[in-house]
């Protein structure tokens, strides 16, 4: 088994853009060596970090308890996100490899703040008020004052917050540097360049096809670490997504029609004064909860809207899952009562004031020119491709499943990652 393990999750990376980076020079030199599964199927709802959950853990979003990228607070706009591992439920593949004695380290892989078995660790992490500066978020969310001052600072003027690809290029390189200064054996990563470039552009772009040129050239720049590191013919190299893309055109604020039909009382000054059912946004899907869910009749009350909304077609849904349905189709359970999926061009959008349609948003990445969230089933899917000592050059399946991924990097590390509901991706190891 190898040494050492690399994962890079490249954020909404698809099948389709492996025609581009077989073109391009440091994935064109290492194709021949590629293991490959085609097409992932991705969990429901498809977003960042519900999936990245699934990566690291094996199981679905139900029993790993991360529904949305956000926290589950309502009757409000937009609440902060999943930042800390105390969120998620159950074992993961850092607490594997440490009880297994190996080195671990993350740069920007979602909810990971503060874990307490990640040795080198850069969070997913910006500022959370006007005083805590790009320096200080880091530190206060699980960087060690080594990583801070071996891997953090020297990379920190890379940084852009949130902002493609200054972000990313930081990602990289302190990804290097961790490799270059501490050898980890296992190493996971998150760039996101080519997740925001398709919901600021559309799911194939010029500026798409941009990103994975910069994925290109920053894979190099992996490599040439672990060479620096006298550890490259040691590494497995991974790398996955977690979801597709779908364009959309507009937004909708189901909320905006409970308030009308009387399941929000809306203030004078535009507030929520009473509630009965709110809707909370996870892009092109969304979730419902009740206030009292376990009062009968506004459960009636709530479903007869919701399909009665559905059945006209013209307000974004698809489809109108109970919990019940949610959770024995997508292993999806988390307080909610119902699931909302899109039409395929319509996102969901939180607020509960008219107007109800709502244009695009740049600035929301869910209301962009593309996003996700939507059933796995739908769209591009995301795809998985390896090389290294372990994995057997030329190897294709065409489907997996996101629950595959961490107990097929567990087998390859060697550790034991306990029940989970995926299996070991065997047809592409040696």
């Amino acid at each position: 088994m190898a040494k050492h393990v690399i994962v890079i999750s490249n954020d909404a990376m698809v099948y389709e853009d492996l025609a581009t980076l077989q073109r391009l020079p440091v994935f064109a030199s290492l194709w021949e060596q590629m293991a490959q599964a085609k097409r992932v199927r991705s969990v429901y709802p498809s977003l960042t970090y519900p999936c990245h959950t699934t990566m690291m853990t094996g199981v679905y979003p139900d029993k790993h308890g991360i529904v949305n990228n956000e926290t589950p607070e309502l009757l409000i706009r937009t609440s902060i996100w999943h930042l800390f591992r105390k969120d998620i439920k159950g074992r993961d593949l850092f607490d594997a490899a440490k009880e297994a004695g190996l080195t671990t380290a993350a740069v920007f892989w979602p909810i990971t703040g503060n874990h307490p078995n990640i040795d080198y660790l850069v969070n997913e992490y910006w500022p959370q008020t006007l005083e805590e500066s790009l320096h200080d978020c880091f530190a206060n969310s699980g960087s060690s004052p080594e990583v801070m001052r071996k891997v953090v600072e020297p990379n920190l003027t890379r940084l852009v917050n949130r902002t493609h690809p200054y972000c990313d290029d930081y990602i990289y390189g302190c990804a290097c540097s961790m490799i270059r200064e501490f050898k980890p054996n296992l190493l996971m990563i998150h760039p996101a360049n080519v997740d925001g470039y398709r919901h600021q552009t559309g799911v194939f772009s010029e500026k798409v096809t941009h990103g994975l040129h910069e994925i290109d050239s920053w894979m190099g720049q992996l490599i040439n670490a672990t060479k620096d590191a006298g550890i490259y013919e040691d590494t497995d190299f991974i790398m996955i997504s977690d979801h597709g893309q779908i364009n959309v055109v507009r937004a909708v604020a189901i909320n905006a029609m409970f308030a009308r039909n009387g399941l929000i009382d809306v203030d004078e000054n535009g507030g929520i004064a009473d509630w009965t059912a709110f809707c909370k946004s996870t892009g092109l899907s969304a979730q419902v909860y009740l206030k009292n869910p376990e009062d009968a009749e506004a459960l009636k009350r709530t479903y007869d809207l919701l399909s009665w909304m559905c059945s006209e077609g013209v307000y974004g849904i698809s489809r109108v899952y109970t919990a019940e349905e949610a959770r024995a189709e997508e292993h999806l359970a988390g307080g909610f009562s119902f699931v909302l999926e899109t039409d395929g061009y319509t996102s969901f959008h939180n607020d509960w004031l008219m107007p109800l349609v709502r244009n695009k948003d740049l600035s929301d990445y869910r209301y962009g020119n593309a996003t996700h969230g939507h059933h796995p089933d739908k769209g591009p899917q995301p795809t998985f491709f390896a090389f290294g000592p372990d994995f057997q050059p030329g190897a294709c399946i065409e489907r997996a499943r996101l629950v595959d991924e961490a107990p097929t990097i567990a087998k390859v590390l060697g550790v034991e990652l306990g029940e989970v509901d995926g299996r070991v991706l065997d047809e592409l190891l040696r």
